[in-house]
This record gives structure tokens, C-alpha cells and sequence, in this order.
């Protein structure tokens, strides 16, 4: 061969080479090919390489194909979504089990669009979504949400998952033995408030093999992240300590924390002073120890005082902690930031006063304190503390607790709060952020606020038309009409603490007991009753989101319901008719057999998944049941027997609706009835006793649960609606 040619060939081969291994077209056009590998061919990508320290995509077609150009490669990602959102009418969900419906011809770009950031970092995740949602999580789960956050923008993950091998190595290293550092972790579920210096010792001790599993976990996930040019936030210690350190060390100054969520003496979490020299001996061994396996982004998430109180409240004492905890990162790593929730402000309101915050933050040099205002969505902490006294903050967005699944949010009020967030804020404002405590069924807020963050603020109704046809709208009317009216009278109030359906309830004759599963909104049931007979008029849409949005009103509606049937069943006992007690009492029953019977129909609104991923986890039969009592537990007594915490992550999920929530409800009509036959009165006490005994021994009880029953949920919410509308229109007149 003329060696000219040969040359021209090595070189054509060698560039071709190189543009196959780009990293940015590489990330971008992996994720194309696990979301939609029909059309992965049919984009392109490129990094733009001017200097403008902002991030912005463009967006047009070219020679038959959908060039995406970003400053990186987290804002080519938001570009796709785009395209996929606006010009497809293509939603890509949180969860790997729903598939990604795509047009069969791409649309074209026919006017080049390009939208700017309005701010550059945007944070996402909460401890306690790590316990709520994603403690059993594998590979597959979070492959999926990671692409979930890329394409809606997040720059700023929290990223926790793994560090507790890092603890062992530091732990076991200071001179605590293999089962002392393994009983001091708790339960999976439970890890993010041990890490939060909540609670020490709960359901532990942790295996060995879950550290292993965590750290392999935790690696994928980092590597994933990074390649999408996010900056994991990594943990860093924050002052929590074991009890038997104090054996080791006996001069450190540790002090017991204050008792959290009903827990026993033995529970309690230990914090050593900021201001002994231990600290930073065990901040340094940490840091160095997580930055070897782990790698850095060089921002860490401490939190000292998060639901527990200061040791001490004086303003020097607090602003000599974060003083300390600062350099000691700082000696670690010379480019650390500190990334703080606030909150322990909403909290705990009454004991951090204004000048106590001010001292606690002032300590820190201005730009390596970075703060989450936490629950703006009902409180912003940055209006009552002169913006954080010039500290960078991010403003975000909550909307959940325990993953309660209850509709709820205020779509109008949160675009109004961003909008004067970018007004008024500061020249400090750093970011939007979501920090639900669990994946819930109110995902449109979460997006909605990641869309906010970009230039392309459209008008909030055109806002949800365009997500109503990304959930089937674009192929029947009635989806973008139940939508319209789900946004205009069902989402207009803020989610808020221990929101649950009455059926998730502890049963009573009236009222609720706690407030952990309150079952009051701001509308009309009725309304939402004729919002789902909207919805279910659509034909011939298959679209996953469809099917969830169909039992997730569903389940919201006929819940709804239950609470209208328990009171007439309270009040035929309170005239002493009996036959009107066992009518609606087998009525009630009824009730919670159907929506647990709608909830099984979804892979994501059953306890199915849940079970068996915790028991995926373990080596042996012993292993299989610590994991399934950790998972059962949470979800229902949440730690120990009728604390506090119970019901707190009450959801209404298939499964655990019929074995428990409607067992609860059966046993209590039972003992109803069988007091008026008696010509007793109802003993609230001993019944109290007796469904509190059953809820902990349902934790310990081994039972398949199918992941999905495999029903059509669209002919069964059909049967439904003709079955309780006669009931919805005689009750709500």
C-alpha cells in the first residue's frame, strides 16, 4: 500500500478514535441508548468551549439529527430534556421499571432555541430519602435517577450512600472492636439518622457484607455523577462519636445528646467538643480515609446539631464549634466548603435565636459555609435572617415528609417564591434545591422547581398542559383537561407534616390520634372524583405515567372516601344502631380491600419491591429476616413499640394496605361491634394495647409480596367508578 494513503487511513482512524471517546458525547449518548436505543443515533453532542461562566444549551436540528451543545455536560443533559419534554412530549420518570414512551419520528427544531441558568448549582436528595426511599436501592434504581437528575439539572446530589465502611476503617483503627462498630451503626433504613446523630444501636448490628455491598454502591454512584459534571456532596464529621470511645479516650470531652423520637436512654446518640483535640485527630483520619476510596468534590455535608440540642447555647460556645469544625476540613482539604441544612432553625426555632444563628454562621469565612434553606415551600429562613447575614444559600423546595403519598403542593406559590427569590435574594442566593424526604407521588413539584432554575419560565398553565401531555396528553384531550383541573383545585396548598389518608391511620372512633397521619385538604372531594372520571376517559394511552397518575388519584380519592365512612360508622355507635355499625363497618372493609387491590397494580405503589430488595441484600435465611424487619419497621412503628414516630411513614401502598392498615381497621370495627353487642362501651384503652402488640409483630412476620399484581389499572379504576359513584354523589351533594 502507497504509504500516503496508509498515513491517511491511520489518521482518519485515529480522529474517528478519538470523537468515539469523547467523554461529553460518550455520558450523553450512553444515556440515550438506556433511555430510548431506537433514536440513541439521532442526536449529537457538543461541548461549546467560550469562556462565559454560565451554564446554557442550544438546541436545533442539523443534517437529520438533534444537535445538543452545552458549556458541559450536565447542561447538554437538561438540553435532551428539553427536546424530550417540549418537542416530544416525553416525560422520563425517577423509576427504572417505567419505560420511556418516544413519537416514532423525532420532531424537528425548526427555530434553534438557547436558554441560560438563572443559577448555577442545583441541589437535590435529603438524608432521610436515603432511609425512606433508597436504603435497599441496587444499581439499576440509581443508574436511572441519576439520569433523572442530569436531565433536570441537579449539579449538587447528596451522596452518602457507602460511608459507613469509612467509619469502620476509623473506628476499628482508634481501637473499637469489629462488634463494637457494627452494633454502634443501626438498621439500613434508619442509617440517616445515625448519621444525622440522632440515634445509636437500632436494630444493629449492621453485617459485614452491607458495608462491602455500600462502598461497591457508592463508587458507581460517584463515578456516574461525576461523569454528568455534578459535585457529590460527601459527608465529613460532624462530632458524632460512639459511647465506648469514651472507654478509649477518657479525657475527651463527650457529651450525651438529647433523646430523639421517643427512643430509650440506651439509643442516644454521644458529640465530642469541636474544641477538644480528638475532633480534629478524627475529622482528619476520616477525610482522608473517604478522599482514598471515594475521591472529593471538595464540598461536605456537616451537620452538628440537626434535631438534637446544642450542648451549650451560648453564642460563644456555638460559634466556636462551627469555627472548629471548619478548620478542621480546611486542614484536610485547603478548597473545602462546608454545606449546612438549616433545618435545625425551623426546627427548633425557639432555642436558635436570631443572634445564636449569627454566631453559629459568622464564624465561617463567607464563601465556605453554603446553606440550605430547607422547607421554603412553607417557611424561607432567608427572609427572617437578613438573607443569612451574607452567607451563600440555596432556596428549596420539601414537599414531603416520611414519602407519605397524599397529593399535595402549590404550584402558584412556589413560582412565586423563586421569582422573588431572584429578585430580592442577594447576590448570595447559590442555588434551587429539592429536599423531599421520600420519591412520592407528587413528582411535578420537584421538576416544576429544576425548571425555574432556567431562563425558559413559561406561565405555570402552560407549564402543566405540557406535563399533561407528557404523561399522554399528546394522544387524548382528557388528560390535559383532568390536569388542568387537578392544578387549578386539587394542587393549592403546601404539603405539610403527616399528611396520610384516614385509612392509614391508627383507627378511632373520631379524630386521629398524633400527627402523624392528619387526612384533612383544602377541596372538594367530589371535585377530585370527577377529575378522575376525566382522566379515565382517555383511550387508548399506555404510557406508564398515565397508569400512575390514574391509581395515584385513585387512591387519593377513594382514601378521601374512607374518612366519610369511618364517621358514619362512628356515628351509628354513637345512636347504638348496631346493623348501621356492621353495614358501614363491612362497607370501610370493603373500601380498603379496592384501593389495596388498585395500589398492587403499580410496581411503585407496592410494598412488593420494597420487601425484596431488602432481602436481596442478604447472604443467608438469618440475614433475609434482619433486612425484612428493618424494611417492615420503618413503614409502620418506625422504631421502638408505639413511640413517637409511628405511622410516620405511613404510605398507601399495596400490600401493606391490606395486611396492615386495613387489619387495623377490621380488628377496631370488630371490637366495635362486639362491645354494642355486649351493650358495652368501646375500651379505647385496651384496644390501644391490643393494635399496638399487632403493629410490632407485623414487623417480625416473613410474607411474599408480588411486586405487581399484573391487573390493568384502567379497568379497574372503571370498575371502581361505577361501583362508589352512587356513594360519592349521595355524600357529597
Amino acid at each position: 500500500m502507497n504509504n500516503k494513503y496508509f498515513y491517511l487511513i491511520l489518521l482518519f482512524f485515529m480522529v474517528s478514535c478519538q470523537r468515539n471517546q469523547d467523554p461529553a458525547t460518550n455520558t450523553l449518548s450512553e444515556m440515550c441508548e438506556r433511555l430510548f436505543p431506537q433514536h440513541a443515533h439521532s442526536f449529537q453532542f457538543q461541548l461549546l468551549t467560550d469562556s462565559v461562566d454560565i451554564d446554557r444549551f442550544t438546541l436545533e436540528s442539523d443534517n437529520g439529527k438533534i444537535l445538543i451543545k452545552g458549556n458541559n455536560r450536565n447542561s447538554l443533559a437538561v438540553g435532551l430534556n428539553h427536546y424530550l419534554k417540549y418537542y416530544c412530549q416525553t416525560h422520563v420518570s425517577w423509576y427504572a421499571s417505567d419505560s420511556v414512551v418516544m413519537p416514532a419520528q423525532l420532531p424537528e427544531v425548526e427555530t434553534p432555541v438557547i436558554l441560560r441558568s438563572k443559577c448555577k448549582n442545583r441541589f437535590f436528595l435529603n438524608y432521610c430519602t436515603f432511609g425512606y426511599s433508597m436504603p435497599y436501592w441496587k444499581w439499576s434504581d440509581w443508574e436511572r435517577l441519576i439520569d433523572w437528575m442530569a436531565l433536570n439539572g441537579v449539579t449538587m446530589p447528596l451522596a452518602i450512600t457507602g460511608q459507613e465502611s469509612i467509619w469502620y476503617k476509623v473506628w476499628t483503627e482508634m481501637g473499637l472492636s469489629d462488634e463494637e462498630v457494627r452494633t454502634y451503626f443501626t438498621g439500613p433504613a434508619h442509617l440517616p439518622w445515625h448519621r444525622m446523630s440522632n440515634v445509636d444501636y437500632w436494630q444493629s448490628p449492621l453485617p459485614q457484607s452491607w458495608l462491602a455491598d455500600q462502598e461497591k454502591l457508592q463508587k458507581l454512584i460517584l463515578e456516574r455523577e461525576r461523569a454528568f459534571d455534578m459535585t457529590p456532596i460527601l459527608p465529613a464529621f460532624a462530632g458524632h462519636v460512639p459511647a465506648e470511645l469514651k472507654e478509649l479516650y477518657p479525657e475527651a470531652k463527650i457529651y450525651t445528646m438529647s433523646q430523639w423520637g421517643g427512643y430509650d436512654e440506651k439509643y442516644r446518640s454521644h458529640f465530642i467538643d469541636p474544641m477538644d483535640s480528638l475532633y480534629s485527630v478524627i475529622q482528619h483520619r476520616f477525610l482522608e480515609e473517604q478522599t482514598k476510596v471515594y475521591g472529593t468534590n471538595h464540598i461536605y455535608g456537616i451537620d452538628p446539631f440537626n434535631e438534637v440540642d446544642s450542648p451549650n447555647w451560648n453564642e460563644e460556645f456555638l460559634s466556636n464549634v462551627s469555627d472548629k469544625i471548619y478548620k478542621s476540613i480546611q486542614s484536610v482539604d485547603s478548597a473545602a466548603q462546608w454545606l449546612q441544612m438549616t433545618w435545625m432553625f425551623y426546627h427548633a426555632k425557639e432555642k436558635w435565636t436570631q443572634p445564636r444563628i449569627k454566631s453559629f454562621l459568622n464564624a465561617v469565612p463567607q464563601d465556605k459555609l453554603i446553606l440550605l434553606d430547607y422547607y421554603c415551600d412553607y417557611t424561607e429562613i432567608w427572609r427572617d435572617t437578613e438573607q443569612y447575614y451574607g452567607k451563600p444559600y440555596i432556596w428549596c423546595y420539601l414537599g414531603n415528609f416520611g414519602g407519605n403519598t397524599f397529593l399535595a403542593g402549590d404550584l402558584n406559590d412556589v413560582d412565586f417564591k423563586i421569582d422573588r427569590l431572584f429578585k430580592e435574594g442577594g447576590d448570595n442566593v447559590y442555588g434551587l434545591g429539592v429536599t423531599l424526604e421520600g420519591l412520592d407521588v407528587n413528582p411535578l413539584m420537584y421538576e416544576f422547581v429544576f425548571e425555574r432554575a432556567w431562563e425558559n419560565s413559561i406561565p405555570v398553565h402552560q407549564w402543566i398542559a405540557n406535563w399533561a401531555q407528557c404523561r399522554g396528553g399528546n394522544v387524548d384531550n382528557h388528560i390535559i383537561k383532568a390536569w388542568k383541573q387537578l392544578y387549578e383545585k386539587i394542587y393549592t396548598s403546601a404539603a405539610l407534616c403527616g399528611q396520610a389518608v384516614l385509612m392509614n391511620a391508627r383507627p378511632q372512633l373520631e379524630g386521629v390520634e398524633g400527627w402523624n397521619t392528619l387526612p384533612g385538604y383544602d377541596y372538594k372531594n367530589i371535585d377530585l372524583w370527577e377529575i378522575w372520571k376525566e382522566l379515565l376517559k382517555a383511550e387508548g394511552v399506555y404510557h406508564s405515567e398515565y397508569h400512575f397518575d390514574v391509581i395515584n388519584v385513585g387512591r387519593q380519592v377513594l382514601g378521601n372516601l374512607f374518612a366519610d365512612y369511618r364517621d358514619k360508622f362512628a356515628d351509628c355507635y354513637r345512636k347504638k344502631d348496631l346493623e348501621g355499625t356492621k353495614v358501614w363497618g363491612q362497607r370501610m372493609d370493603q373500601l380498603l380491600l379496592d384501593v389495596d387491590r388498585l395500589l398492587c397494580c403499580s410496581p411503585v405503589l407496592s410494598i412488593g419491591k420494597w420487601i425484596k430488595d431488602a432481602r436481596d441484600f442478604a447472604v443467608n435465611e438469618q440475614e433475609q429476616k434482619y433486612y425484612e424487619e428493618n424494611a417492615r419497621c420503618i413503614l409502620t412503628v418506625w422504631g421502638q413499640k408505639d413511640t413517637q414516630l409511628n405511622d410516620y411513614a405511613n404510605r398507601g401502598w399495596g400490600g401493606l394496605t391490606r395486611t396492615f392498615y386495613r387489619e387495623r381497621w377490621k380488628r377496631f370495627t370488630e371490637e366495635v361491634i362486639a362491645a354494642m353487642t355486649r351493650h358495652k362501651n368501646f375500651d379505647e384503652e385496651k384496644f390501644h394495647q391490643d393494635i399496638t402488640q399487632f403493629e410490632y409483630e407485623w414487623t417480625l412476620k416473613n410474607e411474599d409480596f408480588p411486586i405487581t399484581s399484573g391487573e390493568n389499572p384502567i379497568s379497574l379504576a372503571k370498575e371502581l367508578i361505577l361501583k362508589y359513584d352512587d356513594d360519592f354523589h349521595s355524600l357529597y351533594p
